[in-house]
């Protein structure tokens, strides 16, 4: 290596070690931050390889703190797997990182609706209302309609 891309891969790796001291990032989002930067692609590329070598740059750690920051925000399974796929995160990694049953899917739904309603939908104006909420947020149908109707509400009745 020449010595100007040895500064440049130490640039880089300084500028690499920075932002994932801040939080974890996929090698997609840096790639993408760096060539921003301007910095060549031939030389990070080799600085992101040593960082995944040395542990300090993982889609896994990422993917789990990513998983756990959306369901504290209240975000179901479609929304953060679609997410992850624009960061680049492997689809095997996604799947790992999602499954922790539908048990535990409608719980987190119950507290996504909890938190913003609380109340049952009076009419199905606001079953819709509260349905789109909870979908838009990332849970499915199987999801939504269980904590409607254990809501107090059954989709099929008028009101």
């Amino acid at each position: 290596m020449e010595d100007s891309d040895a500064e440049s891969a130490e640039a880089i790796r300084e500028q690499c070690i920075r932002l994932l001291a801040r939080r974890e990032h996929t090698r997609r989002e840096l790639v993408r931050k760096l060539s921003v930067r301007g910095f060549d692609p031939t030389v990070f590329e080799s600085v992101l390889n040593a960082l995944e070598e040395e542990n300090l740059l993982s889609e896994a750690r990422f993917t789990e703190a990513y998983v756990r920051s959306r369901l504290e925000s209240g975000y179901g399974p479609l929304r953060i797997r679609a997410s992850l796929l624009e960061r680049g995160v492997a689809s095997t990694l996604i799947a790992d990182a999602l499954d922790i049953g539908e048990d535990t899917w409608r719980a987190y739904c119950q507290a996504a609706w909890q938190r913003r309603f609380g109340s049952p939908p009076a009419d199905r104006q606001q079953w819709a209302k509260q349905s789109r909420f909870l979908a838009n947020r990332g849970f499915n149908g199987d999801h939504i309609r269980g904590v409607l109707e254990r809501a107090g509400h059954n989709s099929t009745t008028n009101s």
